[in-house]
């Protein structure tokens, strides 16, 4: 009887036992070596730990402030920012399509005043901080650089990272504003600019994360994400900037699920492909060549059924994130299948990093996991695969192309329908959901956003608007204008506007008015 064929979710076939012999090639090199397959630095956590960071926003920036300060004081030595929908697509919590949203999915972002309050008594110079925001990322960067600038901070030592993938919200997660080409534009506007100025500031985090939250596997996350990073490096070359300076400021953003050695081969694969595709597109510096990236664990892979699961599933997710050799790493609550994650389940998820750090000798070592037949070949199979997928989205002409062309997204949607089947037939066992079932669910306490919110922050930004020079808005708002016309650089005169309490959604909407909105 021939043995059970097992396959990964991207479908790649698991052999019951593995040798030497599967290993076809192996890759001599050493961490800190290119192609860096095994770690971007040659002695990993033994000389710097990742960065832990907690994904935190919600409601006011007061609220959202406390949150932070928890965090810090919990051991956190990062901040994630997680903005509401109506700031991540452009609009003022005044706005008549904000209504029902403000503060709901991440903090209410209007004006310079709300940044002031969202980092009250933390010093810029002294943390790293990561924010989720694409569409409207410029402005919500101009927001930061100019409350530093308002603390005396010294912007070369200001350090962090702006999400700013444009792309991957085309394809899979939909906060898009500007039409492709403009919003190219603009992202190579802040690559400049950051180049110049914010000196130690990771211009883009490339993300796959949602690529897979929206229902890819591990080789479409990575395939998809170092097409779209190919596609933001060839935006820059032609504005004629140098690939060895901004190529060292590009970061990733990927998911970790629960299949243990496919993720962790799924990082080995990713590093080493972004080696070759940025020296095959001209970088000579080696730094330029590294793929850094930060983790998050799998939103997606969360279940409402049993919660406290969820716990266990973060941790395996944890594992593979480490063992795969993640720059900084942020894990969910357990109950954010059903809300907002409660301060005693943030609580947890940074326990669990710190478990990860300090007790089970994961860190000790770089790639403790090289060698293994197991992860050597897989490591090799996720490459071949993803290697397949781009030479499809080039052979169509790219990513931009690929997303217009709606193949990213058919691949997507394709491969979340047959996870899902799978689920509802039972191939696939999810503990709790389609089998280990309880009869009755544990009640845990769930955190809520009060509706008032809305009614505080609409409120605060009328009495802002009253307060501010109304002249000198209508004349920064003006100089934004003309540099979307006539291609100069948007960041000087966003920065300009942000420090006259021009709000987001004026900002956003003079851009709007120039490059139109994508339908």
């Amino acid at each position: 009887m021939p043995d059970k064929v097992l396959k990964t979710d991207s479908g790649i076939a698991i052999k019951e036992i593995y040798t030497g012999e599967d290993i076809q090639q192996t890759d001599p090199s050493l961490p800190g070596e290119f192609p860096f397959t095994r770690g971007v630095q040659s002695s990993m956590y033994r000389g710097k730990l990742w960065t832990m960071r907690q994904y935190a926003g919600f409601s006011t920036a007061e609220e959202s402030n406390k949150r932070y300060h928890y965090l810090l004081q919990q051991g956190v030595n990062g901040l994630s920012v997680a903005f509401d929908l109506p700031t991540q697509i452009g609009y003022d919590s005044d706005h008549p399509l904000a209504d029902g949203e403000v503060g709901k999915v991440g903090v209410a972002i209007d004006s310079l005043e709300d940044m002031e309050k969202l980092f009250k008594g933390i010093k810029l110079e002294e943390v790293s901080t990561s924010m989720t925001i694409n569409a409207t990322g410029i402005i919500l960067l101009a927001f930061y650089v100019a409350l530093a600038k308002k603390q005396g901070a010294d912007l070369s030592k200001i350090s962090g990272t702006i999400q700013n993938d444009i792309l991957k919200e085309y394809a899979a997660r939909g906060t898009y504003i500007y039409p492709p080409k403009a919003s190219m534009r603009i992202i190579t506007d802040i690559f400049e600019w950051c180049s110049k100025e914010l000196p130690k500031w990771n211009t883009i985090s490339i993300s796959g994360y949602h690529i897979r939250e929206a229902g890819s596997t591990a080789v479409q996350e990575i395939a998809f994400t170092l097409s779209n990073g190919k596609a933001y490096v060839k935006a820059a070359l032609a504005k004629g900037l140098d690939i060895n300076v901004f190529g060292k400021r590009l970061s990733f953003f990927f998911n970790a699920h629960n299949n243990l050695f496919e993720e962790v081969a799924k990082f080995r694969a990713a590093r080493k492909m972004w080696a070759s595709i940025m020296k095959d597109l001209g970088a000579t510096d080696e730094k330029a060549m590294m793929l850094r990236f930060h983790t998050q664990t799998g939103g997606s892979t969360l279940t409402a059924q049993q919660p406290m699961n969820n716990i266990s599933r973060v941790t395996i997710q944890s594992l593979a994130a480490v063992l795969g050799g993640t720059q900084s790493l942020h894990t969910n609550g357990y109950d954010e299948a059903l809300s907002l994650p409660t301060e005693t389940a943030a609580g947890i998820a940074l326990r669990t990093q710190q478990i990860v750090a300090f007790e089970s000798g994961i860190a000790d070592t770089a790639d403790p996991l090289a060698g293994s037949y197991y992860v050597e070949a897989m490591t090799a199979a996720v490459e071949a695969a993803a290697w397949e997928l781009i030479k499809t989205i080039d052979a169509m002409g790219g990513s931009v192309a690929a997303i217009e062309e709606g193949f990213i997204q058919n691949e997507i949607a394709n491969s979340a329908y047959r996870y899902q089947r799978d689920i509802e037939s039972g191939k696939k066992v999810i503990v709790g959901v389609n089998k280990f079932e309880a009869d009755h669910e544990e009640k845990i306490p769930v955190f809520r956003i009060d509706d008032s919110i809305q009614k505080m922050q609409t409120s605060q930004l009328d009495e802002l608007r009253k307060r501010r020079n109304t002249q000198e808005v209508k004349a920064c708002l003006h100089q934004v204008r003309l540099a979307a016309e006539n291609g100069s650089n948007l960041m000087p005169h966003i920065l300009e506007a942000v420090t006259q309490y021009c709000t987001l959604g004026e900002i956003a909407d003079t851009l709007r008015d120039v490059f139109g909105e994508y339908r």
